[in-house]
């Protein structure tokens, strides 16, 4: 009587554990930025536009007025504090407008984070257009260190013929940051 060949078929499922763990790995830390590259190509879930200066010639304010809410948040484990100079501001669509920010790392040692960012409500964020930012950056802080951040933005003028945005009249940007560990920080820390 012959056995059957059990040893080929744990082999096989082994090794299907351990590639279907290792895609898993990859995927993990590939989340972020694929995610970072689809939310800005698509506008998906409220990401506003990223555009360079050169357009800046080109834009007309408009009559529209809408009001851009900040929100700053911290995520557990970085002992920082995080706030916007203003809690809101009134802009015109197509208006260039600017807003500051306020770091400071309130511990003895250096850290460092990275922000994400989130515009609401989704018919605004397709609009929301920064032209500079801080967010997707490492940004260290030595201990104590206090710091001023902009972004620079505008709601594009294209806004007022979208029919789905004829009732938002607030929007609301929200950044978060995140600790950033390892030799990611490391490396931000040493590039100052």
């Amino acid at each position: 009587m012959t056995q059957p060949v059990v040893p080929n078929r744990h082999k096989a499922v082994a090794l299907s554990c351990v590639l279907f763990v290792g895609v898993m790995v990859g995927a993990a830390f590939a989340a972020v930025p694929l995610y970072d590259w689809f939310c800005r190509v698509t506008g998906f879930d409220g990401t506003p536009s990223v555009a360079s200066v050169d357009v800046l010639p080109e834009l007309q304010p408009r009559e529209r007025e809408v009001t851009i809410r900040f929100d700053a948040n911290i995520a557990p484990g970085l002992p920082w504090t995080f706030k916007p100079k203003v809690r809101s501001m009134t802009v015109r669509v197509g208006e260039l407008a600017e807003v500051r920010y306020e770091i400071e790392n309130l511990s003895k040692t250096d850290t460092v984070g990275t922000s994400a960012f989130n515009v609401t409500p989704y018919q605004g964020g397709g609009y929301f257009t920064k032209i500079d930012c801080f967010c997707f950056e490492a940004q260290p802080l030595k201990a104590g260190e206090k710091r001023d951040m902009a972004v620079i933005f505008y709601v594009d003028p294209s806004f007022d013929d979208d029919k789905d945005a004829d009732g938002v009249s607030v929007i609301t940007l929200s950044y978060t940051f995140f600790p950033l560990t390892g030799e990611a920080a490391k490396a931000a820390i040493a590039a100052g």
